[in-house]
């Protein structure tokens, strides 16, 4: 499987400024290899996915549409041929741009493990959660071998909702966790119905899953289902805004939008930049 790469983009870079990701065997730094319950199924795929150009080339172990779900991963599965055009408008998003290869969002497989990640790692260090995570998948989750390895899936939604019980989560996770599997398994999480509904209304609707407020359910829709347009409210998001515009304080959800408007159709994706970037002035100045 192939699909062309419309703008810019890095692999390598990608996955140099998020982690995470696994790498094939022989440690090419423009592939990644990664595993999931595919959306509804009730099995796991394994992908790899490889850059060879302005193409991204896919090897699926599973079903033939794990590799959307994969692309969908990494923001390939959007049009990127007007990325550049944003910072050409935008000086500081074309610095910014710049600076990190055109870096595009990486999202979680699912909603649905999007919502578990939240719910699982809540009150947890971000270390913490995902060996937790970890652990999990490679105790439940299925195995894939992909690329001469084994890779293992975060628990599929039938199987989470049969576990009773699970190591350093305490029982209202795991009435949480069961909410989020029955959920998945009526529909509600697939990321079609989410990036169809408008931002606001997808929202609210996950927000009725229980122990979800207003920045899980922010997280869930955004980094679960993905949304290309959108405006992240956060506060890292907020504070980058103030300083890469000289503003003189956080700017309020009309400013914020006001500075937004060239970003379209891309004003996730400027988002995330802005993010990565008040984050790593964080750490310098610390």
């Amino acid at each position: 499987m192939q699909r062309k790469i419309t703008g810019p983009y890095d692999m390598a870079r990608q996955n140099e400024s998020f982690g995470g990701w696994v790498r094939p065997a022989g440690g090419d730094p423009h592939s990644i290899a990664m595993a999931f319950p595919v959306e509804g199924r009730h099995s796991a795929a394994g992908v790899i996915l490889r850059q060879r150009g302005d193409t991204v080339t896919g090897e699926v172990s599973g079903p033939p549409e794990a590799f959307e779900q994969a692309l969908a991963a990494v923001s390939l599965d959007e049009d990127g041929s007007g990325w550049a055009a944003v910072g050409e408008r935008d000086p500081v998003i074309g610095e910014l741009q710049r600076a990190n290869a055109y870096l595009r969002p990486v999202l979680f497989h699912s909603p649905y493990e999007a919502a578990c990640a939240f719910v699982i790692g809540h009150r947890m260090r971000i270390t913490q959660q995902r060996a937790l995570r970890a652990r999990i998948a490679a105790a439940h989750g299925g195995a894939v071998e992909v690329g001469g390895q084994v890779l293992h899936a975060f628990p599929a939604p039938p199987v989470l909702r049969g576990l009773r019980e699970l190591p350093g989560l305490d029982a209202e996770k795991m009435v949480r966790l069961h909410g989020i599997a029955d959920a998945a398994l009526a529909g509600r999480l697939d990321r079609a119905r989410l990036r169809a509904m408008p931002a606001e209304e997808a929202i609210a609707d996950v927000k009725r899953l229980r122990g979800v407020g207003d920045f899980f359910a922010t997280g869930i829709v955004l980094r679960g289902a993905g949304r290309t347009d959108a405006v992240p409210a956060e506060g890292f998001t907020r504070a980058g805004i103030r300083r890469l515009y000289r503003l003189d304080a956080d700017p309020t959800d009309a400013e914020m939008h006001r500075i937004a408007e060239p970003w379209r159709p891309y004003r996730m994706w400027c988002s995330v930049l802005v993010h990565a970037d008040e984050r790593n002035a964080r750490r310098v100045g610390a």
